[in-house]
């Protein structure tokens, strides 16, 4: 087979899988399914509103109230909100991380990749918004315990995305740049928006509605952003 024509195939076939795992991850906003009926309702009911107000907003008895359940079967799963939060937290990052690692490793050219992961990055967030600050506070108070507890043993390898951008830069298809700032800087543009939400929506003056319509626009704001500074 000629190369173009393999090359095509698996571009193809990447495309395929990731369509079908980010549709897996939208059906069920990210949660593992869990065999316990009762638990799953629970964190339904508690992604929601989560994702509505946040932890510190949320009151136990609202999600026990909209998982059809009394208070008191609620803390006999999750004896804190904390506890829950984190569950939840858990079961988000549990399935955005083969995404991402299959992302990094995969064989597509390096502006697919970062197209790619944008738009997964920016969507997942989006489907969960609490999840940037809850990593941020868990980090800030217990960084070694945190990373063993709430990430996967089986993490993404970014060296393999960092000797990617470095083959770019030397056959001089994209300026010269530090892979691991382009990393940060991919992400922080993707992530800042939702972390410094309140001061963007009172700044820019926009609405819930507005400042959703922005956030979707970011997509396409971010990719162009990038992939015009790597230009050589």
């Amino acid at each position: 087979m000629p190369h173009n024509l393999l090359f095509l195939k698996r571009e193809v076939t990447f495309v395929q899988k990731l369509t079908k795992r980010l549709n897996s991850m939208n059906k069920r906003d990210g949660l593992q399914p869990l065999p316990d009926s009762t638990e799953q309702k629970i964190f339904d009911a508690a992604h929601e509103i989560f994702t509505q107000k946040g932890m510190d907003g949320t009151k136990m008895q609202e999600i026990a109230d909209l998982a059809g359940i009394n208070k008191a079967l609620l803390h006999y799963y999750y004896r804190t909100k904390e506890k829950l939060f984190e569950a939840v937290a858990k079961a988000v990052i549990d399935k955005a991380v083969p995404v991402i690692r299959q992302l990094f490793e995969g064989e597509q050219p390096l502006q697919e990749k970062i197209r790619y992961f944008i738009d997964f990055y920016i969507s997942l967030i989006s489907r969960n918004p609490f999840i940037p600050l809850f990593i941020i506070s868990e980090i800030n108070k217990h960084p070694d315990r945190f990373f063993e507890a709430m990430f996967p043993q089986d993490m993404p390898r970014p060296e393999i995305f960092f000797k990617q951008v470095q083959i770019e830069i030397a056959e001089r298809r994209i300026r010269p740049v530090s892979p691991k700032h382009l990393m940060v800087n991919i992400i922080s543009l993707c992530v800042f928006p939702f972390i410094g939400k309140p001061m963007m929506r009172l700044v820019l003056g926009m609405g819930t509605g507005e400042m959703r319509v922005f956030m979707e626009e970011r997509k396409a704001e971010v990719t162009s952003f990038v992939l015009a500074a790597l230009r050589p």
